[in-house]
């Protein structure tokens, strides 16, 4: 079991927490609703319950070794209910992540080896701890008077620590006396498997009791009396507060758990984002760079654009409002566009990540006055490109009196220095955004003709074909 502590809560404190950190909303429920988190309760005295604190989780099976957009929006639900100075508990289901869940599936998942599942869980594990760390800086800089030792420590445990030594039989005598056949067919994540030619396994059929036991085990040790997931996990979750009213009796207020369902990542158009859809975003950003991040919310479309700035960021509803009306004014300045993906770069990279990914934009997008306007180091341009293939790096003194024809072809932008040549007589090649009139000129260090601290060199040809030349010392 690992726990992370972001700062400690501070009793007798929340209410006046609360009502410092949000000027509209004095409830993390009601909080929620206004940034379309909400698809569905289990019961509205949720509202009421989460008045006090409370400890709150959402589970995340290590089927990968990064986490992605979709996950995403479940863990801004949890940072909400952290900074509202509640007890976040991210659930690594090391445990369940080998059987798999059914829900939103229409073929059973492929069994991982524990191998790749130890790898998997490592990697989600360090990026829950990172989000929430990151979470919490970028709060700081957006909700007023927010003081980090005011909140709860985020806790991130691991499922396969109350299922080791757990036999097959003590579950069954626990947990499968109190769950209903019956109940099980019917929830739709089963329904839908029973109707496919695939049909579904005894496994995958069992899962949903693996995630009620989980709820069960969190509400009796850990005091946690809420569940959140994505809208496919409502079938799992209603097990979970079933089975809690169950093991512990008619006598118990079955409003102590609770349930809340957040709406699948979907654009205006319908379009699902994730593994299952061949369309994630990952946070990894060995897998999807800063940049990747930035463009893919820069390109968001006008109808989606205020629903992602009030779901991804942490700005208040009112500047949002007012993004928005400026937006309309001025739509062709994608003024929504660039804040949002500016703010949510910054949430999962943190301030540098916007900086590779400002450096990279102006160096793929813009001129040659605006990487100069920007003043990026050299450092800014290995963080941004170095993963990147298009940088090349060469010690200086091989490039000393080469002309742009020749770089070109070193850098590969061009085969030869006829074809560089015929590109500069037509417009086509182009050194750190400005055209090249003569492809025989030699840019220089001495003349400024490179940026980045005087090491950076950006051959471009045509509208898309980017190489960099990274002047290392001889």
């Amino acid at each position: 079991m690992l726990r992370r502590a972001v700062g400690g809560y501070k009793r007798g404190s929340f209410s006046q927490l609360w009502l410092h950190r949000r000027c509209i909303h004095t409830n993390v429920i009601d909080t929620l609703r206004a940034r379309h988190f909400v698809q569905a309760v289990t019961s509205e005295a949720i509202t009421k319950r989460v008045e006090t604190p409370i400890a709150v989780y959402c589970g995340v099976d290590p089927t990968a070794s990064s986490l992605h957009l979709g996950n995403m929006v479940t863990l801004m639900g949890l940072l909400h209910f952290s900074l509202a100075g509640h007890q976040a508990i991210p659930l690594v289901g090391n445990a369940t992540g080998s059987i798999g869940d059914p829900s939103g599936r229409n073929t059973e998942r492929i069994a991982l080896d524990h191998k790749e599942l130890a790898k998997n869980v490592a990697g989600i594990e360090a990026q829950l701890i990172r989000f929430f760390d990151r979470g919490t800086q970028y709060a700081l800089s957006r909700i007023p008077n927010l003081d980090p030792s005011s909140l709860k420590p985020v806790r991130v445990l691991h499922n396969a620590d109350w299922y080791t030594g757990l036999g097959v039989l003590d579950f069954l005598g626990t947990v499968g006396r109190h769950a209903r056949v019956g109940t099980m067919m019917a929830r739709d994540s089963v329904k839908s498997r029973l109707q496919s030619v695939h049909g579904i396994s005894f496994t995958e059929f069992s899962y949903q009791l693996l995630q009620a036991y989980d709820f069960w085990h969190l509400y009796h040790f850990h005091k946690c009396h809420v569940q959140i997931g994505g809208s496919d996990q409502w079938g799992n979750i209603t097990a979970g507060t079933d089975l809690i009213h169950r093991m512990h009796g008619p006598q118990s207020d079955k409003s102590e758990a609770f349930g809340l369902t957040i709406p699948l990542l979907t654009t205006a158009s319908g379009e699902k984002f994730g593994k299952s859809a061949g369309n994630a975003i990952w946070l990894d950003e060995t897998r999807t760079s800063p940049f990747d991040i930035y463009q893919f919310f820069v390109k968001t479309a006008d109808s989606d654009v205020e629903r992602f700035l009030k779901m991804f960021t942490l700005l208040p509803l009112p500047r949002i409002a007012q993004i928005i009306d400026e937006h309309a004014r001025a739509p062709h300045s994608f003024i929504a566009q660039k804040l949002l993906a500016t703010e949510v770069t910054e949430l999962i990279h943190g301030p540098q990540g916007v900086q590779q990914a400002l450096c990279a934009t102006q160096v793929l997008f813009g001129n040659r006055q605006t990487l100069e306007e920007h003043k990026f180091t050299s450092d800014d341009f290995d963080a941004a490109f170095r993963c990147d293939q298009r940088m090349v790096k060469v010690a200086s003194a091989s490039v000393v009196g080469k002309s742009v024809a020749d770089i070109a072809v070193l850098l590969g932008s061009c085969k030869s220095k006829s074809e560089a040549t015929r590109l500069a007589k037509g417009g086509g090649l182009y050194w750190n955004g400005s055209v090249v009139v003569d492809s025989k000129w030699v840019p220089s260090v001495e003349k400024g003709d490179f940026v980045g601290d005087g090491t950076v060199g950006v051959v471009r040809t045509g509208k898309t074909n980017y190489r960099l030349l990274k002047l290392l010392d001889s």
